[in-house]
């Protein structure tokens, strides 16, 4: 008596235990079709998805830094600016602050009398509201017109970034320290490493060429 079936493609006839010829038994791996990667392994050859792991850069691919460039310590500050290009800036900052007070006090005091008292306040008026209005847009941009046409910025040392309308009237009041000793402080940017002047050492600021 043979216990064996004498069609070898019968499924019922194969020994216990032992997947049908030609099938993957039960928690067998399975195989894939030539050329083709088992479903969630990449195939060799076949281009790696960027990323990998949620969350984490895939490898070989360029890391992000996170850190603004031209910042020091983070891939190097701009140049800085020479003392002509800040005299420059300062002095264009001067004519578009002195202008309208210069007018408008003039006229008042050619008019006399109360009106032109008005009119000379207003331009005083106008002479300080512009005077702010550079501190506040040095302090949160950077520029004012003068630094702007001369293509130059003021920030901060530490990370090159604005320095604040706060720490921008810091430094204005700073500024007196580089009047005190004969204007010194104003002409030390001209061989200074870092172009600072005492009132930019003070108050950890550099001015930049960003143009």
């Amino acid at each position: 008596m043979s216990f064996g079936d004498p069609n070898p493609n019968n499924p019922y006839g194969q020994q216990p235990g032992q997947p049908p010829q030609g099938q993957p038994g039960y928690g067998y791996p399975q195989q894939s079709p030539q050329g083709v990667p088992p479903q969630g392994q990449p195939g060799y050859g076949y281009p790696q998805q960027p990323g990998g792991p949620q969350g984490q850069p895939g490898y070989g691919y360029p890391q992000q830094s996170g850190m603004p460039q031209g910042q020091p310590g983070y891939g190097g500050m701009p140049p800085f600016a020479g003392w002509w290009s800040r005299f420059a800036a300062i002095l264009l900052d001067c004519i578009v602050i002195a202008v309208p007070y210069g007018i408008l006090v003039g006229i008042g005091a050619g008019i006399g009398g109360g009106a032109g008292s008005a009119i000379a306040m207003l331009g005083i008026l106008v002479g300080i509201g512009l005077g702010l209005f550079k501190l506040y847009k040095e302090g949160t941009t950077g520029q004012f017109i003068g630094k702007k046409a001369l293509g130059i910025s003021l920030l901060r040392e530490a990370d090159g970034r604005p320095l604040g309308f706060g720490m921008a009237f810091v430094r204005y009041l700073a500024h007196f320290v580089d009047s005190v000793a004969c204007y010194i402080g104003w002409l030390w940017p001209a061989w200074d490493p870092k172009k600072q002047t005492f009132a930019d050492k003070i108050c950890s600021t550099v001015v930049v060429k960003v143009g």
